[in-house]
C-alpha cells in the first residue's frame, strides 16, 4: 500500500521529531523548465521580483568547470529564457560554487577560489552595480574578517543586506561544516566577525547550503548526516523574530526530500516557492534544479471548502499567536493573526480545497458496489455485510447506511497513531450505545459511543495508567453530527459539530500499524456494529481546528 506522508511545518517519521501545530505544506516538486541541462546545475538564487534566476552550472560554454549563469523571464507566468553565462567578471577557470542575489538586485554574493583568496580554499566575494541596468563591478573579497584559511562558501544574503549566512569548516565550529552568519549595522559598514549558529542548528556531522527567507524568520539548509530519507535532505529552522534564537531544525520530508540527495534550498521572496537541487548520485554530481510550491493551510476546520466558518476561526484568534491561522504574509506567518492573514484567507474564500494533508477521504458517495473509494489516496475500503448506499441521503451528497448487525467496511493501514499529530473526522446520524464509527483492527476504537450515547475514544497512551477519553456530548439523538478526534502530539481532543467536548494530556499514543474498520469495533464484537448513516470520513496528518 502506498503511503502519503507530507510535511506540515514538521515531519513525523522514524527518528525525526514532531511539533504539533501546522500552517503550511509543500506541494509536489517539479523540475524548473528550460534551466536544466545534461550537465550539473546547482545552487539556485531567485531574485526578489521572481524574474531572474542565478545558478551554478557545469554546462558547456562557460569560463571554468563551474560557472555562474542567469536565466530571466518577462513575468512570473512566463517560461525561463535561455541561460546566459555571467562571463569572466565573475567566473574563473578554478570554478564557483555558490551564488546569492540581494533583494534590490544590486549585489551578487558568491564563493570562488579566484586570485586573491586566502589560500587554496573557497572565499566569499561580492560584486555590485548602481542599477539593475548597469554592468557589474569587479568582485571584491569580503575580507579577512569574514574569510579565513578554511572554506567559506554557499552564501545567502538577507533581504535587508545586513546579514550573510554561509557554511564553513573554519575553527570554532561544531561539525565538519557549520552554518555561520556575518552581520553589519548598515550597508555602508564592514562585515563583523562571523558567528556560529550554535548547537541547536549545527550538528557534529555537518550542515551546508543555507537559504534565508525574505522575512528572516525561516532558514533552510542541507544536511547529509542527520537522520532523514536519502544521502542528503533539506531541513528548516524557524524563529519568532529576527532577534530570537533559531529553533530546533525539522526535516522537510516527503515530497521535497527523497532517497536522492536534496540540497541548496532557496525560497522566493513572497514565500510561495522553494527552489532546490536534486542529485541522484552526490551533492556535486549530476544535479538539477527543482521547485516546490509552499501552500498555506486555509481550510482550518477541514470541511473541504474555505468559507465563513474558517473566517470565524481566524476571528477567534485575532491579535493572537496562533500558528494555524497565522498564514501571512509568508505561508508560515509573522507571529500574529491580523489583516495580513485575512488577506491570504480572502484570496481563497469559497474555493474548494485540495488539502495535501488530507491522507484519506472516504466520501461514501457511491451508488452501488462493494468499494468505498479513497479520493485522497489509494486506500479504497471494501464494504461488506448489511449495508445500503444512500446516493442522496448524506450530509454531503451520498452516504453509507449500516444495519448495526453485520454491515461494515475494511481498509488498509492509514497511519500509526504513535507517529505524531493527526485528525479523524466523520459525519454520522443514528447509532447506539457501545457502537463504533471508526476503529483500528485489534488496537483501539478511534471514534465510538459510550454507554450513555456520548462520543468517546479508546486511543490512549501506553501503560496501564491511561484509559479512554469520554465526553458528555450525546451523538445518538438521530440528528447529523460531525464528530472528530484530534491528536496534537500532547493532547487528545474530542469534538462534535465544531466544538471541543473533551480534552486531556497524554505522553504519547500507543503504536499500531493495523488497518481500519468503518462501522464496527476493533475486534468486530457483536454490539459494536454501527446502526445508522456514516458520511464523509476524513483523516489528516495534521491538527485540524475543531
Amino acid at each position: 500500500m502506498k503511503k502519503k506522508i507530507l510535511i506540515v511545518l514538521v515531519l513525523v517519521l522514524g527518528m525525526i521529531e514532531e511539533i504539533a501545530k501546522a500552517d503550511f505544506v509543500f506541494g509536489t516538486p517539479t523540475e524548473v523548465p528550460n534551466v536544466n541541462s545534461s550537465s550539473h546545475e546547482h545552487n539556485p538564487s531567485i531574485s526578489a521580483d521572481g524574474l531572474s534566476l542565478y545558478f551554478i552550472s557545469t554546462r558547456p560554454g562557460g569560463v571554468g568547470g563551474r560557472d555562474i549563469w542567469i536565466t530571466t523571464r518577462e513575468t512570473t507566468d512566463d517560461d525561463w529564457g535561455e541561460p546566459v553565462n555571467l562571463g569572466p567578471t565573475f567566473n574563473t577557470p578554478v570554478g564557483e560554487y555558490g551564488v546569492s542575489i540581494s533583494s534590490d538586485g544590486l549585489s551578487l554574493y558568491f564563493d570562488t577560489r579566484q586570485s586573491g583568496a586566502s589560500g587554496a580554499v573557497d572565499d566569499l566575494w561580492v560584486a555590485t552595480r548602481t542599477t539593475t541596468d548597469d554592468d557589474w563591478s569587479n568582485p571584491i573579497s569580503l575580507g579577512p574578517t569574514v574569510n579565513s584559511s578554511a572554506d567559506e562558501c554557499y552564501p545567502s544574503v538577507s533581504s535587508d543586506g545586513l546579514a550573510v549566512y554561509f557554511c564553513s569548516n573554519r575553527s570554532g565550529g561544531i561539525g565538519t561544516y557549520d552554518l555561520w552568519v556575518t552581520t553589519r549595522a548598515t550597508t555602508g559598514d564592514d562585515w563583523a566577525t562571523p558567528v556560529n549558529l550554535g548547537p541547536t542548528v549545527n550538528s557534529s556531522g555537518g550542515e551546508a547550503d543555507p537559504g534565508i527567507s525574505a522575512d528572516g524568520l525561516m532558514l533552510f539548509f542541507a544536511s547529509g548526516t542527520r537522520p532523514g530519507y536519502g544521502d542528503g535532505d533539506i531541513w528548516m529552522t524557524m524563529r519568532a523574530t529576527t532577534n530570537d534564537d533559531w529553533g530546533e531544525p525539522v526535516n522537510l520530508g516527503i515530497p521535497v526530500n527523497s532517497a536522492a540527495w536534496e540540497t541548496c534550498p532557496n525560497v522566493s521572496a513572497d514565500g510561495s516557492c522553494l527552489f532546490f537541487v536534486v542529485s541522484q548520485s552526490a551533492r556535486h554530481s549530476g544535479g538539477d534544479i527543482w521547485q516546490a510550491p509552499i501552500i498555506p493551510i486555509v481550510d482550518f476546520n477541514a470541511n473541504g471548502i474555505v468559507d465563513a466558518a474558517d473566517m470565524c476561526v481566524m476571528v477567534d484568534y485575532w491579535s493572537m499567536d496562533e500558528p494555524l491561522c497565522d498564514i501571512g504574509p509568508m505561508p508560515w506567518g509573522d507571529g500574529i493573526v491580523d489583516v495580513e492573514d485575512l488577506i491570504v484567507l480572502s484570496e481563497h474564500l469559497f474555493e474548494k480545497v485540495n488539502d495535501p494533508t488530507l491522507i484519506t477521504h472516504w466520501a461514501l458517495d457511491e451508488k452501488e458496489g462493494m468499494f468505498a473509494i479513497d479520493s485522497a489516496g489509494d486506500n479504497d475500503a471494501v464494504v461488506l455485510g448489511g449495508i445500503e448506499w444512500q446516493p442522496a441521503g448524506g450530509q454531503i451528497d451520498g452516504a453509507l447506511k449500516l444495519d448495526g448487525v453485520s454491515g461494515y467496511a475494511i481498509a488498509g493501514e492509514v497511519l500509526n497513531p504513535a507517529d505524531g499529530p493527526f485528525s479523524v473526522l466523520a459525519w454520522i446520524k443514528g447509532g447506539a450505545s457501545g457502537q463504533v464509527v471508526v476503529s483500528q483492527q485489534n488496537a483501539a476504537n478511534w471514534l465510538a459511543i459510550d454507554a450513555e450515547g456520548n462520543l468517546m475514544t479508546e486511543l490512549k497512551g501506553p501503560g496501564r495508567s491511561t484509559g479512554p477519553l469520554f465526553s458528555e456530548k450525546v451523538i445518538t439523538d438521530g440528528q447529523w453530527h460531525r464528530i472528530g478526534f484530534v491528536w496534537d502530539g500532547s493532547n487528545r481532543i474530542l469534538c462534535v459539530d465544531g466544538v471541543v467536548v473533551a480534552e486531556d494530556t497524554q505522553p504519547s499514543l500507543e503504536s499500531s500499524q493495523m488497518g481500519l474498520f468503518i462501522g464496527t469495533g476493533k475486534a468486530m464484537e457483536p454490539g459494536t456494529f454501527f446502526s445508522g448513516v456514516i458520511d464523509d470520513i476524513r483523516i489528516y496528518n495534521r491538527v485540524v481546528h475543531p
